[in-house]
């Protein structure tokens, strides 16, 4: 059913556990299907140095989610949302095609991640905006 790429990162993923520090997580899951992923970032000036994940799933959603970890270190954020489910499945040569939304799962989770990084950017320049308005 598997190649043997997606076997062999899904037995060796090099970026599964979660981070402290990370200042951008994003969490997304099909519950039809039972895959939840979450994804943590560290970025700095807008470029993505650090990226890890933790994934309750099947073998196609702990691949995908690693590849997009690998794919987006040292990725300016904006490189990073213009990633497509096309990109993940290249790395890994093939899904069998009832697994293809595991892909999507790990841009869509990347994506969310970088959302929140945005938000909390937000949130802190306000903050320090009210403070020198004191």
């Amino acid at each position: 059913m598997y190649n043997k790429k997606v076997l062999s990162i899904f037995q060796n993923p090099k970026n599964a556990g979660g981070m402290k520090g990370a200042n951008g997580t994003g969490k997304v899951g099909d519950v039809g299907c039972g895959d939840i992923m979450k994804f943590y970032l560290q970025i700095e000036d807008e470029v993505i140095q650090e990226a890890r994940f933790k994934v309750y799933g099947c073998c196609a959603a702990i691949a995908s989610a690693d590849v997009v970890c690998d794919l987006v270190k040292g990725m300016p954020v904006s490189n990073a949302l213009s990633l497509t489910s096309a990109d993940i499945i290249e790395v890994l040569e093939e899904l069998p095609s009832n697994k293809v939304y595991c892909a999507s799962l790990a841009v869509d989770g990347i994506k969310d991640a970088i959302a929140d990084y945005h938000k909390r950017l937000e949130k802190l320049q306000k903050k320090e905006q009210a403070q020198e308005g004191e």
